[in-house]
């Protein structure tokens, strides 16, 4: 049975020799990982894309859990590279990474992929499905190489960044992002057992992080939080909440303030639910806070990051809104009901929803980063924020199906109480003065062509 082949070209305006060198760092694979088909390095063994790397990840094919093992067969510099499967759900596997230099300063990406599917003749009737998946993931991997080459890989100087909460939903995209930019990351894990050379253990709850271990440090973003939007807010969960948030962020502020050449600049994760209920009001960041449970849990938080601030050091205070990513948060656990055609608008709908996507995420942090006219509060939101109704209107449309249920207020109230109250059924309209001010440029100003990006539809 013949090999199927799938070829995805692009064009980017970079020299060849950048673009090849881009996909040599380690976290480049990573990067280009749609996410909604994660994957979870295990191990390498060997450096970047030379002949005879082999690499396994942790991977999921229709939920169930499984190994991809590959090798690296084949390597010309600023020509190709060459891996192909040695374990996994693949038939057969076999990818060239082909580039093509244009010209000085341009070059085309050509990615090459030969399989098969197993089971032989049995998977014939499978092999249009796979085909349309594979244009759905390099369609993703070009948009983000393309964007990421032309716009901000190695445009700035390199940084040293520490980064607390490396491991949650914004903070295990956000690494290799920074790594391939350029920027080199240290992240602070809680587990101290078989380190890796890119960790450095801590327990701010005993009181536990050796900055000497760490080296120069030029900026430390903190990530720190429990999910607030998982079941009641019982008194435990409340006490939870806010200690998960505020102990992380002044212990490092602490450490941090103490070291003989502190970081440059520090970043500490708020939220937009600092503001309350807003009603229809558009707010930004010189809004006052407001009077709910979340609104003290953001003013503590905040709070927590000005001792770095009192030390010299540039601090900036990231309200985020609601991240649009199937990889976590509360598009992911949208996405089986709207698909299902069980999309539901929560009450009336009116309640404002202030959201980014990802990428936008990401490009915001990196301009908050490396602008240092930034400081204080910094709203990470999308210019446009959308009603409930809307947002539910827009999933379903990119899912082709219709989202017409509603779970009105008194249900959400009895099944989630507090917690439903101030994330489901408050009403936040923020706008990201502070970023469009600076000149922050947008990849996605608007919902639907955000969702369809961030779901590869």
């Amino acid at each position: 049975m013949a090999d199927r082949i799938y070829t995805k070209k692009t064009t980017i305006n970079v020299p060849v020799e950048q673009l090849f060198a881009w996909h040599a760092r380690n976290e480049a694979i990573l990067r280009l990982t749609p996410p909604w088909t994660p994957l979870k390095l295990i191990s390498r063994k060997g450096h970047g894309i030379d002949k005879g790397v082999q690499v396994r990840f942790q991977m999921s094919l229709f939920k169930i859990p499984m190994i991809w093992e590959a090798e690296h067969i084949d390597y010309q510099e600023n020509v190709l590279f060459k891996d192909h499967q040695t374990k996994g759900p693949f038939g057969k596997w076999v990818h060239t990474h082909l580039f093509h230099a244009q010209g000085k300063n341009y070059s085309i990406m050509e990615d090459r992929v030969a399989f098969k599917l197993p089971l032989s003749f049995l998977s014939l009737p499978f092999y249009g499905h796979a085909k349309k998946q594979l244009a759905r993931v390099f369609d993703y991997r070009h948009r983000v190489l393309k964007h990421d080459l032309e716009h901000r890989a190695d445009k700035v100087k390199k940084q040293r960044i520490m980064i607390s909460g490396a491991s949650g939903t914004i903070g295990s995209i956000l690494v290799p992002f920074l790594r391939t930019c350029g920027h080199e990351v240290i992240r602070l894990v809680r587990n101290q057992s078989n380190l890796a050379d890119d960790e450095l253990y801590w327990d701010p709850y005993k009181n536990i992080l050796d900055m000497e271990k760490a080296g120069p440090i030029d900026g430390v973003i903190n990530l720190n939080g429990v999910d607030i939007s998982r079941g009641r807010w019982t008194d435990k969960q409340k006490r939870l909440i806010i200690d998960s948030r505020v102990i992380p962020t002044t212990f490092l502020t602490e450490k941090i303030s103490e070291m003989e050449k502190p970081p440059s600049v520090f970043i500490s994760s708020s939220a937009i639910g600092l503001y309350g209920d807003g009603k229809d009001r558009v707010l930004t960041e010189n809004e006052e806070k407001g009077d709910s449970f979340i609104s003290s849990v953001c003013d503590q938080w905040e709070a927590a990051s000005l001792k770095a601030e009192a030390a010299g050091i540039r601090t900036v205070q990231l309200r985020i809104g609601v991240v649009l990513t199937p990889a976590g948060g509360a598009l992911a656990r949208m996405m089986l009901p709207f698909s299902l055609g069980l999309g539901t608008r929560l009450s009336h709908g009116n309640q404002y929803m202030s959201w980014i996507s990802m990428d936008d995420a990401l490009g915001g942090i990196l301009h908050v980063l490396e602008n240092r006219a930034i400081k204080g509060p910094v709203n990470l939101t999308a210019p446009h924020p959308v009603t409930n109704k809307e947002f539910a209107r827009s999933l379903g449309r990119v899912f082709s199906r219709p989202a017409f249920f509603v779970i009105p207020r008194w249900l959400a109230m009895g099944l989630w109480g507090t917690m439903g109250k101030e994330t489901l059924l408050t009403s936040a309209r923020v706008v990201p003065e502070k970023l469009v001010k600076s000149g922050f440029v947008f990849e996605h100003n608007d919902l639907a062509p955000a969702l369809k990006d961030m779901l590869g539809m």
